[in-house]
Formats: structure tokens, C-alpha cells, sequence
């Protein structure tokens, strides 16, 4: 995973990058300042990716990840980066209806919390994809001259108590049902999503 984070590749066309994890990661924000290398178990890779956001936990079959690559001066660039993720989240929320279910896509400000800071589905960003109001897609963005990384995180599985015990929320106990009620895991196979996904990608 951290070759696949450590460098933005060249943004020369559209391009939609799959990643398949073969173990389990903490993948931290760029700005995140608490790294909390101490909790993190044998076996588990912690490493940093180039967009902002909180740390989201990736094993195996419990989330989808996918980039998206958007040069400047396509059709889908939007210069306002708070509303250049919804058509993104829109791809992904008509994705998900074509899988039986109905989401909606934020398109207002950042909502955050008192955990969003450490913790990517404890906040809302532009364009993300909410499932009966809990965040069920995670989208970050990282921009250059030529053009935009999207990297979006979509849950299968919704591992609270395991992200309250890395980072060392406390109130324990209040941190577990914050996090509860403001993300979900999607109950669907995830080689669907993905096929989904593709289909509806412009």
C-alpha cells in the first residue's frame, strides 16, 4: 500500500486506479499530526497518503478503494474545489442505486467533528456519499498543475471499536457511538461496487 500512496503518478488523461490490499493498513492524511505508531499491531502498515483528510483503516474485503485521475481541462474540472468532488460522489451514489440502494451526495461545507480530525468517516466533505445521513464513501483530493488525484474510500465493513482503540479516543464509550452514528458499512459485495462504479464512470 505504501508504494501505491508514496507518489501522485503523471495526471496525462483520465485514469481509474483499483487497489487491491493484501493486508491491512492505516492510511493517515497528509496534515495528520498524530500518528499513533505505538497502537498500531504487528502486521499492520501505517502509511501516509498525499491527500488531507483523517486516517481511514483498510483491510481486506472492508473497504473499496479507488483513484481517480482528472486532468485540468477536462469536462468534469471544476475550479472551486468545494464543488469539484460532487460529480464524483454522484458517480458513486448512482452506482450504489444500481445496486439496490439510495444515497445521497453532501454538497455543502465540511461538517466536522470532535474525532474528524483523526478519523475520515467521522466528518463529511463535499461530494461524499451518504447512506440513510451516515458517510458510507470517503472522497480527498490531491491537486497539481496537471490535474487531480481522487482518492475514494468506500465501507464495507465499519470498524469502530478497532479506530477508537488506535487513536485513543476518549471518552471511550462516546467515541464509539459518535462513530456509529455517522458512518456505515455498504451491504454489498465489493467486486460489484467496483463494477458499478466503472459502469457509471463517465
Amino acid at each position: 500500500m505504501s508504494e501505491l500512496l508514496a507518489a501522485d503518478p503523471v495526471i496525462d488523461g483520465r485514469r481509474v486506479l483499483i487497489h487491491e490490499m493484501d493486508g491491512p493498513a492505516l492510511v493517515l492524511g497528509s496534515a495528520q499530526r498524530r500518528a499513533p505508531e505505538a497502537a498500531v499491531p504487528a502486521g499492520m502498515e501505517l502509511v501516509r497518503r498525499r491527500s488531507g483528510g483523517g486516517a481511514v483503516l483498510l483491510r481486506p474485503g472492508d473497504v473499496v478503494w479507488v483513484d481517480v485521475l482528472l486532468p485540468r481541462g477536462d469536462p468534469l474540472w471544476v475550479d472551486d474545489v468545494g464543488r469539484s468532488t460532487w460529480w464524483l460522489g454522484d458517480v458513486w451514489s448512482a452506482a450504489l442505486g444500481d445496486l439496490g440502494l439510495t444515497t445521497a451526495v453532501h454538497r455543502g461545507p465540511m461538517v466536522s467533528t470532535r474525532w474528524s480530525d483523526r478519523v475520515c468517516f467521522a466528518g463529511v466533505g463535499p461530494g461524499e456519499v451518504l447512506l440513510e445521513g451516515r458517510k458510507v464513501v470517503g472522497i480527498s483530493q490531491r491537486r497539481d498543475r496537471l490535474g487531480s488525484r481522487f482518492q475514494c474510500a468506500a465501507l464495507l465493513r465499519w470498524a469502530v471499536s478497532e479506530m477508537v482503540g488506535l487513536f485513543d479516543l476518549s471518552p471511550a464509550d462516546e467515541a464509539t457511538r459518535e462513530l456509529q452514528g455517522a458512518a456505515a458499512g455498504l451491504p454489498v459485495d465489493g467486486a460489484a461496487l467496483v463494477a458499478a462504479v466503472l459502469n457509471r464512470l463517465p
